[in-house]
């Protein structure tokens, strides 16, 4: 029986030292996460108990934790206007649009750029494709307008060539969504391909070979192993997208908006900035933000159930 004990004993203890092993040797790992654990904290975390002001009536002299509170007052007030549903519809149509039309850029880019058989000719690409990440929305837009304003390129092109009468491009809503996400597509799809050329390299190329004797052609082998093997990658990162669905990206819409769109283009993020910090009404702009980031934590949790139904969840 005592044998028993001690050999038991022993193995518990085996499984202990090896994590505590694995922990020693980890350490320099985590010493140079302790950066990201800060920042995540500082500017990630501790700001979320800022949103108290959301159920407060926030002033400067009183402060966030001395000024009245109001409950769901700000909340009441929020949704009463009826320029509320409209902001919120245009966000969510944007997002939605912007999801669904672009997400598939960035496979298609790594999948094509993952055929090319020429290096020099593939690193040309992808430099070009990236290009646009590293550009402000201030620029980017400043294209867009040169290119598609009533006295920009397109409409001297046509004007000189066609003896067309100017078309207003940036005035019509239809024209003006299709710029907007174009010009999203235009400048993220090469940096979003990325991740999806690090994914197709971790796949076999024993497979393709296989595929090849098997006689399978490129489309075949592309539906039949490049899509499944980064079909994973796919899924996380769609997850991830459909919890940012209700976060139109400011600078872009707030470079290419005008008046005369404002019944498509105004967001939540652009109504944040005109009332929050315009008009300092920081407490209803709050209530607004938190509305938005439980909506995208909603939005999160049911594409994940979805997505764990097929075995590809998150978590």
């Amino acid at each position: 029986m005592a044998e028993r004990q001690a050999v038991g004993g022993g193995a518990v203890r085996m499984p202990q030292r090896r994590n505590r092993r694995r922990l020693r040797q980890n350490i320099p790992y985590f010493i140079l996460f302790t950066p990201i654990i800060v920042y995540f904290l500082l500017f990630k975390y501790a700001p979320m108990g800022g949103l108290v002001i959301a159920f407060k009536d926030y002033n400067f002299a009183d402060g966030v934790f001395g000024s009245p509170w109001v409950g769901l007052g700000q909340f009441e007030t929020l949704f009463s206007n009826p320029q509320t549903l409209r902001i919120i519809r245009n966000t969510f149509v944007l997002s939605v649009l912007a999801l669904l039309i672009g997400f598939p850029f960035p496979i298609l880019l790594a999948v094509l750029l993952n055929e090319v058989g020429r290096v020099w000719f593939k690193r040309g690409v992808q430099t070009l494709v990236y290009l646009p990440h590293f550009l402000s929305w201030v620029i980017v837009s400043g294209i867009v307008i040169t290119i598609f304003s009533i006295e920009g390129v397109i409409n001297n092109l046509f004007a000189d060539w066609l003896g067309w009468s100017p078309i207003q491009f940036l005035y019509s809503e239809g024209s003006w969504l299709a710029l907007f996400i174009g010009s999203g597509i235009w400048k993220g799809a090469g940096w979003g391909a990325i991740i999806y050329l690090a994914a197709l390299s971790s796949i076999d190329p024993s497979l393709y070979e296989s595929a090849s004797i098997d006689g399978a052609n490129k489309w075949k082998q592309i539906r039949h192993i490049t899509l499944p093997g980064i079909a994973p990658t796919i899924v996380i990162v769609f997850i991830l997208s459909v919890g940012n669905v209700m976060e139109v990206g400011f600078d872009q819409v707030y470079t290419l908006q005008n008046s005369a769109v404002f019944g498509i283009s105004e967001v939540i993020s652009t109504y944040t900035y005109k009332i929050g910090l315009q008009s300092l009404q920081f407490s209803l702009t709050s209530a607004m933000g938190l509305f938005e980031s439980l909506i995208g934590l909603v939005l999160v949790l049911i594409t994940n159930t979805i997505a764990r139904r097929y075995g590809q969840g998150l978590w």
